[in-house]
């Protein structure tokens, strides 16, 4: 059982999928056998993560690994594994695409709904790749495969401007996978020099490279995780993507591709450049507090709805990239954390906005009004899903949040004071958000609009159900994630000072 390939089938299935669901026949254009084909793979998807999940033994570092000899000459592997960073990372992919596929079923009738579907699954198995990936040419490669799905996902499905957005959206990540793919060459004149060239990510743990080479290498891949993540000032891209995407496409692109940005500044930044991210920390810092505070800012003044949420998770993003480089055990539990809670609770708000907009066919906040009167569960919803954003206690981005902040403090007071500030502005846009849709007058016209129906429902409620569960239980994702962070902190060469209780201190004497 523990020699079966499951990190393999994990990403083979979806990617089969994928060939089916696209060449699977289809009687008439309105069918929906392409979306059961797609749904059924989702959910197989989901059974092997939890089947993962059920193998997985905290602290027993990387598990369930394969590797394989690919490019022998430059050191390159097929090589596959997983810690708590990465199975998190996973078990949030294969969750998601299942409920994007039920909340998005009508979202791509009329134009070519099995290609929609078969390109999200692309995605998904791309995604699952690039967190399970050992061997950082194979990570660069699936990196920027991801790129693929996502450009058709934007450019064929949601809203005039959307090919605009589209091309955008390619040419940021493509530049940054451009600087990345210099600092993998890098990495192989580095592992040349020092013996047998290798890209497996445990060989370049131990490499010894001169300050300058580390400096260098870090620099290269963590603009292009910038550019991914997103973080100020490499992150235009992505409010004209939320805008014009169709809402199940940003669910994807948001809260799954994008987390591939904080985990390479984890699983790569960290790991193999240690020195170098010390030395770049009050940098990349600095660039978290300005996403944190311009990204809320930004949110605040947006009359789009979707364009208002991609632009909340330019402040989130600076939360958990924050966390990561304050280099501390709280920190770097929080950051992970938030990944999961903010893939989470963004995904139900794009949903549930999605669903506000097809009722009132127009996506502006200034022209929706009173619908708390026409579809009470819709905004019932909606108001969970926003104050699981804004960090409300017994939801669980709160404990995330408060994770980071411990942290921020701890690195310094005034970082602190500026994150706080990311955290009532969150207050002021979701409840101003809640207060000019859902409450007021009702529209003339509005009498026929209908509240969510049982496929709605069953797509958004294990969501919400998720925020308030690890919202009070958040114990079995930390005790996954905890010891992956102290390994890191450890090769970091950082350690936290453990809290000092004077009665017990009394006690010893």
């Amino acid at each position: 059982m523990s020699d079966f390939p499951w990190l393999t089938a994990l990403i083979v299935v979806p990617l089969v999928g994928a060939l089916v669901t696209a060449v699977v026949p289809e009687p008439r254009r309105e069918t929906a056998l392409p979306k059961q084909v797609a749904l059924g793979f989702s959910l197989v998807t989901a059974v092997l993560g939890i089947v993962i999940a059920t193998q997985f033994h905290a602290g027993d570092g990387m598990q369930l690994t394969e590797t394989h000899t690919w490019i022998e000459a430059f050191g390159v592997h097929y090589a596959l594994g997983v810690d708590g960073l990465g199975l998190l990372m996973i078990l949030l992919t294969v969750g998601l695409v299942p409920v994007v596929f039920l909340a998005s079923w009508h979202e791509a009738d009329g134009r070519n709904p099995a290609a929609f579907f078969a390109w999200a699954l692309a995605l998904q198995g791309f995604a699952l790749c690039v967190f399970a990936a050992t061997d950082v040419f194979l990570f660069y490669v699936v990196f920027e495969a991801t790129l693929i799905p996502a450009y058709f996902l934007i450019g064929g499905f949601g809203r005039e401007g959307r090919g605009f957005a589209a091309l955008k959206f390619l040419m940021y990540q493509l530049g940054g996978g451009l600087v990345l793919l210099a600092a993998v060459i890098g990495l192989y004149v580095v592992s040349a020099d020092a013996g047998t060239p290798s890209y497996l990510l445990s060989d370049l743990q131990q490499l010894d490279m001169s300050t300058a080479w580390e400096r260098w290498l870090f620099v290269g891949f963590m603009i292009a995780f910038i550019v991914k993540a997103p973080l100020f000032p490499l992150h235009t891209w992505l409010a004209d993507t939320t805008e014009k995407a169709t809402p199940g496409t940003s669910v994807l692109l948001v809260c799954i591709l994008d987390k591939i940005g904080t985990f390479g500044m984890l699983r790569f930044c960290l790991g193999i450049f240690p020195n170098a991210s010390q030395w770049a920390t009050p940098v990349v810092i600095t660039l978290a507090l300005i996403s944190i505070v311009y990204g809320a800012f930004l949110a605040i003044g947006q009359d789009d709805i979707l364009r208002l949420i991609g632009l909340t998770s330019l402040s989130h993003f600076g939360f958990i990239t924050l966390g990561i480089f304050a280099l501390t055990s709280q920190g770097g539990s929080g950051s992970i954390l938030y990944m999961v809670n903010h893939g989470v609770g963004t995904a139900a708000l794009f949903l549930l906005a999605g669903y506000l907009i097809k009722r009132k066919g127009t996506s502006l906040i200034s022209e929706i009004t009173g619908m708390e009167k026409r579809t009470p569960v819709l905004a019932g919803l909606f108001l969970v899903a926003g104050l699981a954003t804004l960090g409300l206690p017994g939801l669980s981005q709160f404990v995330s949040e408060i994770l980071v902040m411990i942290a921020a403090f701890d690195y310094h007071w005034w970082v602190g004071a500026v994150a706080v500030t990311g955290i009532v502005l969150a207050a002021v846009y979701v409840l101003w958000l809640y207060q000019r849709t859902m409450t007021g007058p009702s529209v003339p016209g509005d009498e026929g609009i209908l509240d969510l129906g049982r496929r709605e429902l069953v797509a958004v409620v294990p969501l919400l159900a998720a925020l308030v569960v690890f919202g009070f239980f958040p114990q079995p994702m930390l005790d996954a994630v905890n010891p992956t962070v102290d390994s890191l902190l450890q090769h970091v060469g950082v350690s936290d000072d453990p809290p000092t209780v004077p009665a017990a201190e009394e006690g010893a004497h």
